[in-house]
C-alpha cells in the first residue's frame, strides 16, 4: 500500500525529548504501511542521531535525513522533498502526541475544506517552574489568546500549531521560507489564506508540547522570537498580527518614556504608573490561573509573564536596532 502521510520532524540536539516524542509517533493508530516518518537532523552533537537510528532499527518506516543548515524551516523543504505520502504532518521533538493525532489530521483534510490543519498548543512541564510556564502559556495575557492556545476551539483560523498539509500545496506555495529562522509556520499559513486556502484548528488533534525548564531558558527563547518579528513582516507584511507586536510596543514606551525622564521629571510619575499598571496587570492574571491550576503558582506567575512580555519586546528592539545598522538587508 502507498505512503499516506508523510511525518516531519526537525530535531537538533534533542537527546532529552527525542525517545517519548518518538514513542508517541510509533503508537499512532495509522497503519504503519501508510506511514513514514523522517526526522531530519541538523547534525545533532549529542545522541539524538543514535536514539533515532536504535528506533529505526526496529521501525521500518523511520528515517533519518541530514540537514546541514541546521535551521528548521531548511529541515521541513529536506523532509518535503523527500515524502512519499500524499499528505505531510509536521511534528515537534519536544512534544508528544495521542495515538489518533496523525489519522485526525488526515481525516481532516481528506473530508473537509481546509487546506491546512491542526490542533491546540497543550503546554506542560514536569517542575514547579516549567509548570508556571506552561499556565503562564494558557493565559490570554500571557501569549495574547492565539485560537490555537485555546485547547476548546473548534474552527477556522488564521494559523496552526504544527500544521498537516496535502504535499502538493506546499510545492505549489513555494515551501517554507528558509530565511526565516522564527515564524516560518505562521509566514507558510500566511501565504495559504493569501491564495485563498482555508486553515482548520480542531480540539481533537491533540498533543502535548514539553516548554521550556527556567526562566533563562524562556527569556533566550522569547528573545529569539521577537528578534524575528520586524524580519517576518518585512518578508511578509500579512504574516503576523498586532498581537505579535504589543509586547515589543510596550517595551518600546517604557524605554521611551525612561529617556524623557532624564531631560523632565514630569514624566517620571507617567513612567511609574505605567510599570505600576503593567504590574497589577500581572498580579491580577497570576491570581486569576491560580485559582485554576493551582495557588502554588501564584508567587511565581508575575516573573512568568513579565520575563515572557519583556524578552519579546527586548528581541524586537534589538531587531530594530540592527535594521537601523543595516545589518538585514
Amino acid at each position: 500500500m502507498s505512503v499516506l502521510a508523510s511525518v516531519i520532524v526537525p530535531v537538533y540536539n534533542e537527546e532529552k525529548y527525542i525517545a517519548q516524542c518518538i514513542s508517541s509517533i510509533v503508537d499512532q493508530d495509522i497503519p504503519k504501511d501508510q506511514l513514514e516518518v523522517l526526522f531530519v537532523d541538523g547534525r545533532s552533537r549529542d545522541n539524538t542521531r543514535q536514539i533515532i537510528q536504535s528506533f529505526a532499527q526496529k521501525y521500518p518506516f523511520i528515517l533519518l535525513l541530514d540537514n546541514p543548515a541546521r535551521i528548521v524551516p531548511t529541515a521541513m523543504n529536506i523532509g518535503i522533498k523527500a515524502a512519499r505520502g500524499t499528505y505531510v504532518v509536521r511534528m515537534d521533538a519536544h512534544s508528544t502526541y495521542e495515538r489518533s493525532y496523525v489519522s485526525r489530521c488526515v481525516d481532516l483534510l481528506q473530508h473537509d475544506q481546509a487546506d491546512g490543519v491542526g490542533g491546540a498548543m497543550r503546554a506542560r512541564g514536569f517542575t514547579y517552574t516549567s509548570r508556571a510556564i506552561a499556565i503562564a502559556f494558557q493565559s490570554i495575557f500571557g501569549l495574547g489568546g492565539g485560537k490555537f492556545h485555546n485547547e476548546k476551539f473548534e474552527g477556522y483560523t488564521d494559523t496552526v500549531y504544527l500544521g498537516a498539509y496535502k504535499k502538493q500545496l506546499l510545492l505549489d506555495i513555494g515551501l517554507y521560507n528558509e530565511n526565516l529562522v522564527r515564524n516560518q509556520d505562521i509566514e507558510l499559513n500566511s501565504r495559504i489564506i493569501r491564495q485563498g486556502g482555508t486553515l482548520y484548528c480542531s480540539a481533537n488533534i491533540v498533543s502535548y508540547y514539553t516548554n521550556r525548564d527556567s526562566l533563562k531558558k524562556l527569556w533566550t527563547q522569547y528573545f529569539r522570537t521577537g528578534e524575528w518579528n520586524l524580519y517576518t513582516s518585512r518578508v511578509n507584511k500579512n504574516a503576523l498580527s498586532l498581537r505579535h507586536f504589543v509586547p515589543f510596543l510596550f517595551v518600546s514606551f517604557l524605554l521611551g518614556f525612561a529617556i524623557l525622564s532624564l531631560f523632565s521629571s514630569k514624566i517620571v510619575p507617567l513612567l511609574l504608573l505605567t510599570i505600576a499598571v503593567y504590574l497589577l496587570c500581572c498580579i491580577v492574571f497570576s491570581v486569576a490561573a491560580g485559582l485554576n491550576y493551582g495557588l502554588r503558582f501564584i508567587p511565581i506567575l508575575p516573573a512568568v509573564f513579565a520575563t515572557l512580555h519583556v524578552s519579546y519586546g527586548v528581541g524586537g528592539l534589538a531587531a530594530l536596532f540592527r535594521w537601523f545598522r543595516g545589518i538585514y538587508n
